[in-house]
């Protein structure tokens, strides 16, 4: 009868160990898991809130589009859109436009006005680089020419300006002049009455 509670007791030690061992190894297992499933929840979260930054620094700009088109208006694109872009929102070319006056491949900037002229009619604003309204030189926009009226620009200048608009895209705003080996912050300021942008 002693050898048999000795032998249920045995059992019952070496059942409860069992248990326990059991229990505490899935325990110790479920924890190592715990940080590889929150690193990988943190890499998802993580690559969401790359993606939203990503969207809110695609800048837009505003333009104005008025003249030869099916539908004249005001139309947000992104800022590295061309003219081509902006022209098919706004339907494409009405049949009387004058087209070879328009530069399709022309980068868009904020605040454009894109006016499509009809056939017969003088070149649009667009492709003009003096503001009629204010005398001053859109350097967007202006010929190598018209760049030369600038004080303190000559002719050599005038060019190398006009080859870094062509190569870089459209001037952001006159501090841009200064990546022009040359110009410095003097020659900024004297310009700044005599430049617009955009």
């Amino acid at each position: 009868m002693l050898n048999l509670l000795k032998k249920s007791s045995f059992f019952l030690l070496a059942g409860l160990a069992v248990f326990f061992f059991v229990v505490f190894t899935k325990k110790q297992d479920s924890s190592a898991e715990l940080p590889i499933d929150t690193k990988d929840t943190d890499e998802l979260f993580q690559d969401d809130t790359n993606s939203e930054s990503t969207v809110d620094n695609e800048q837009s700009v505003v333009v104005d589009v008025k003249g030869a088109v099916q539908s004249p208006g005001v139309y947000t694109v992104e800022q590295d859109d061309r003219i081509h872009d902006v022209i098919e929102l706004a339907g494409g070319f009405s049949k009387n436009a004058d087209q070879s006056q328009v530069n399709l491949a022309q980068l868009v900037q904020d605040e454009m006005i894109i006016a499509v002229p009809e056939q017969g009619e003088q070149e649009t604003n667009i492709s003009s680089g003096i503001n009629d309204s204010n005398d001053k030189i859109r350097i967007n926009y202006a010929s190598v020419q018209e760049i030369e009226h600038l004080p303190g620009i000559g002719p050599s200048k005038a060019e190398t300006i006009f080859q870094y608009r062509e190569e870089n895209g459209l001037f952001r705003e006159l501090e841009d002049l200064l990546n022009i080996s040359g110009i410095g912050e003097k020659t900024i300021e004297s310009l700044r009455d005599y430049i617009q942008i955009p």
